[in-house]
């Protein structure tokens, strides 16, 4: 009786070990759907990285710096290569985003009130700003009050939920998948009025954080195909409500040496960006 009680025991231990359960099942609801994502999503409220990646078509190639994260716009991410050094600031605090890049032919910290982004020139190279890379990333909970239709099921064993959103630009369709296994946002697509697709995040790996037993996004694709931007993003060993030390600091309008800070709300700033030399 003991051996086949060990033997039955060990049986469901490896079971248990090699397969945890679904985090949905595959007959969700939408409430059921909203609710799990939500609960995730809602307790990360900072998450930080001392060397993430980050890769843009076209623009300088990989670069690899610390990226850190506080709700509700918080967002910095400081790129660089071994042998060139710093090559790209990227961030925003509760009022405004800016943008750094040491190759820029025009020298400069460009900043931006967030309300303005959509009518900044800084969109013609970054057209998915901190607000959008943070959306992107699937940490953003499912508002339940806005029209969501679905869940649909998808051949990729996916949950597919569908969003109408009324934006600056007109009327969106968002279509969200969600991993039943994990309960967590795997892709996100934007489609215009007319159909076409806007911009898209999908994921290729997720990490759940030791500590908290939460998960984020690691590595995932953005792309506005209409603009031709690419980027890849890998977030390294990202820890979830933990900041460093000198997080205040992060926040802050930064200043280089020869850079002057830009305000692109202005419609006199010129929109000379580029990768450089």
């Amino acid at each position: 009786m003991v051996a086949g009680w060990l033997v039955l025991s060990g049986a469901q231990c490896q079971r248990n070990w090699l397969a945890p359960p679904p985090a949905l099942p595959p007959t969700a609801s939408l409430e059921q759907i909203i609710h799990t994502v939500n609960q995730n999503n809602l307790q990360i409220q900072s998450f930080s990285s001392s060397q993430a990646e980050m890769s843009i078509e076209g623009l300088l190639g990989t670069l690899r710096g610390p990226m850190a994260f506080q709700r509700p716009k918080r967002f910095r991410f400081q790129g660089g290569t071994l042998v060139t050094g710093p090559e790209v600031d990227l961030g925003s605090n509760d009022e405004l985003f800016w943008f750094w890049m040491r190759r820029s032919p025009q020298r400069a910290v460009f900043y931006c009130r967030h309300d303005r982004f959509q009518q900044s020139p800084l969109r013609q190279v970054l057209p998915i700003g901190p607000d959008g890379l943070v959306e992107a990333l699937g940490i953003e909970p499912l508002d339940p009050g806005l029209p969501h239709q679905g869940p649909f099921p998808t051949k990729s064993g996916a949950l597919e939920v569908r969003t109408l959103r009324e934006t600056a630009t007109g009327p969106m369709t968002k279509i969200t998948l969600i991993d039943p296994v994990r309960g967590a946002i795997a892709a996100q697509y934007v489609f215009d009025s007319q159909g076409q697709l806007v911009a898209s995040s999908v994921v290729q790996e997720f990490r759940q954080d030791p500590l908290t037993g939460l998960t984020i996004a690691r590595k995932l694709t953005l792309q506005a195909p209409l603009t031709g931007f690419r980027m890849q993003l890998d977030l390294g060993h990202v820890h979830i409500n933990r900041l460093p030390p000198q997080a205040e600091s992060l926040w802050t309008l930064p200043r280089y040496e020869d850079y002057p800070l830009v305000d692109l709300s202005q419609p006199q700033t010129p929109g000379n960006f580029g990768s450089g030399g």
